[in-house]
């Protein structure tokens, strides 16, 4: 076949070792047959939901069996690879009580939860407030002469509504409501409620619980039970309200703990770095299937009966294609640099050191935004770039896209998380005439005074491969974008309303932050010792594809801020085309590294041995409409139209 011939000869003109880039992209070529997916379409919710419930116990029998630890049975657990409650149970509920519970609290509860003994859902957003938290409704009010907490729902719109796992599935859920005690509201705080019967799974008595309904997509985010939960004054013990930050005595005092609240934000940048991994798995697997399908696919361009050309050998395809390849490659390694971050904090925390904090919360915040956003629109172009067949499910993009773009609102609005980035910048911009020296990713404002009058050096194209003259442009652009912001914020008397009236500078600011950000992790990870010196060649033309590309997406900021000529814009394109012409002979060999299966990818037009054509006919014969060759409904209602049997009404 011309598609497996086609991959084959790509794979072979790349000029380095896949073997060497799997040292740097792992990944599992373990499929399992209860982990079947390729009819999840045609399922309908209730099929669905069931055969999530059935791959996830088989999941768990396994993590058991093969005694797996903490790593590896999330890596089995992301090879269910659709959305379930153990992703809410593990991401959130399970690192809730390690955040916020107390050591016996953590005792007793983290015991039931590893073994799956209890289900636990994140029982925060309501109806009505979700990025808001100090808005949310639902009031946990203290009551001395039982010890216990009464559990509200004072409206319809203090609901519980979002929460992954609670619909059908979690026994408990840490539910956040407004704490009221002595008839004084201490603001929101989490407690420990069962739902559910752990004898025949039934809601217990004043708690009315179900599932939210269909959401976006065929299969998609529909195997996960997002449920709505409303409390008819519900009593649990005082025991169960998470106190590790602060406590209510037997008495009804309100006692906040030794322990600062910032540890809360240790949580924070737990869930956000896996997001941003999560990124890059999604955004990587769009891309594996728009490259090796653009490979395979050849349109126009044909002279005297010959071959049409390959659609990936257009520059308007390794436009939009390569820098989203790169963009994966970017996220995989500031994912990697965020698990770090999250382990220097663990260890900074258990030591009393919150200086920290603050910065890597605002980091986690923005990143969490910026990679969300570009993933999700990323998958969309690349069902584009896949044409016409990109539409089709059984190309793996609209399901991707619609189980994928929730990230964009889930632990965040992208917008709410930018604006607390530009919240923490604008006060690190403050603090400079202080003394007070700038750490971490804002470390580059500590020299202001040299990025605020610097211009770039560059005086030819290559210039633009210096590392050095590309951190400086984004430096140069953050910061000056953000003492603009900060100038302006100034000129009000009214520090709230001039916020209000910047919020879209402000944003436009975070995000040049965070690009920032990307940028200079990509480019320390290729000062480290990966694979060899094909696949260093081949990151770095990646990290400079993903700068310039940004450099040329948002020109009027480099421009505006005076970081750049436009004499060196354009130089930056030049390099830029440059770029895409050497990692064209490497692009499916760069998208082979990702490692994954066809069971995983689970996409016709990204198959490994590029059998796109044929495949594509065995998945339409498949459908369901094709069971018959005459449709049902013919003899009603085709056949009289047809025939023109369709009576006249008589008036």
């Amino acid at each position: 076949m011309e598609g497996i011939d086609h991959l084959a000869d790509e794979r072979n003109k790349a000029e380095f070792d896949v073997e060497d880039m799997k040292i740097v992209w792992a990944g599992s070529r373990h499929a399992f047959e209860v982990f079947e997916k390729s009819n999840r379409a045609r399922l309908s919710r209730k099929e669905l939901f069931k055969s999530t419930l059935r791959k996830c116990a088989h999941a768990f029998k396994r993590i058991i069996e093969l005694r797996l630890n903490e790593e590896e049975a999330g890596r089995l657990r992301h090879f269910i690879d659709q959305p379930a409650y153990v992703d809410l149970h593990w991401g959130m509920f399970v690192p809730a009580i390690k955040g916020q519970g107390t050591e016996e609290q953590q005792k007793k509860w983290l015991s039931l939860a590893n073994k799956m003994q209890i289900i636990g859902c994140y029982a925060q957003t309501e109806l009505g407030h979700g990025s808001n938290v100090q808005g949310l409704e639902t009031t946990a009010t203290f009551d001395p002469k039982t010890d216990e907490f009464v559990i509200h729902t004072p409206t319809q719109t203090a609901s519980k509504w979002w929460p992954g796992g609670l619909g059908k599935v979690s026994t408990h859920a840490v539910v956040y409501a407004r704490l009221i005690t002595n008839g004084k509201d201490y603001g929101i705080h989490g407690f420990i409620v069962q739902l559910r019967s752990l004898e025949d799974h039934s809601p217990l008595p004043n708690i009315t619980v179900g599932d939210i309904g269909t959401k976006m997509g065929n299969g998609a985010y529909n195997s996960m039970d997002n449920g709505f939960l409303m409390f008819d004054h519900v009593r649990i013990p005082r025991d169960q309200m998470l106190m590790r930050l602060s406590k209510v005595t037997r008495e009804g005092e309100y006692v906040p703990s030794d322990v600062p609240k910032q540890l809360v934000y240790g949580t924070m940048v737990y869930v956000r770095q896996t997001i941003v991994a999560d990124a890059s798995n999604a955004l990587s697997r769009a891309v594996c299937i728009a490259t090796r399908y653009s490979a395979v696919r050849r349109q126009f361009g044909a002279h005297n009966g010959g071959i049409e050309t390959q659609v990936i050998d257009y520059k308007t395809q390794q436009n939009r294609l390569f820098p989203l390849l790169a963009s994966a490659y970017a996220f995989r390694f500031v994912g990697e640099w965020l698990k770090w971050l999250y382990t220097d904090v663990t260890e900074r925390l258990a030591a009393s050191d919150f200086a920290t904090l603050p910065e890597a919360h605002a980091c986690t915040a923005g990143l969490k935004s910026l990679t969300t956003t570009a993933t999700a629109d990323g998958i969309e172009e690349c069902r584009k770039l896949c044409g016409g067949h990109g539409y089709l499910w059984c190309s793996g993009l609209p399901e991707l896209f619609a189980v994928y773009v929730p990230a964009c609102t889930y632990e965040g609005d992208n917008v709410v998380l930018q604006l607390q980035v530009a919240r923490f910048l604008m006060k690190t911009v403050a603090q400079l005439g202080s003394g007070k020296v700038p750490v971490g990713t804002t470390a580059y404002m500590g020299r202001a005074a040299h990025l605020l009058q610097c211009r770039s050096g560059v005086q030819k194209a290559e210039d633009w491969l210096n590392p050095d003259v590309v951190l400086e442009a984004f430096e140069a652009r953050a910061l000056r974008m953000a003492v603009t912001c900060a100038k302006n914020l100034s000129k009000f008397e009214n520090q709230e309303q001039g916020f209000q009236e910047l919020l879209a500078d402000l944003v436009e600011a975070a995000i040049a932050h965070c690009q920032l950000i990307v940028v200079s992790k990509f480019i320390a990870k290729l000062e480290q010792d990966i694979g060899g010196k094909g696949v260093k060649k081949q990151l770095n033309n990646l990290c400079y594809i993903y700068a310039l590309y940004l450099l040329h997406k948002h020109l009027g900021d480099f421009l505006s801020t005076n970081c750049i000529t436009p004499k060196q814009a354009s130089l930056a394109n030049d390099q830029l085309r440059s770029l895409y012409t050497q990692v064209r002979p490497n692009a499916v060999a760069l998208v082979d590294a990702f490692n994954y299966t066809d069971h995983y990818l689970n996409s016709v037009l990204g198959r490994y041995d590029g059998n796109v054509y044929p495949k594509l006919f065995e998945e339409a014969l498949k459908d369901p409409l094709n069971d018959s060759v005459v449709p049902d409904g013919y003899q009603e209602y085709l056949r009289p139209v047809l025939q023109q049997q369709l009576r006249t009404a008589r008036l």
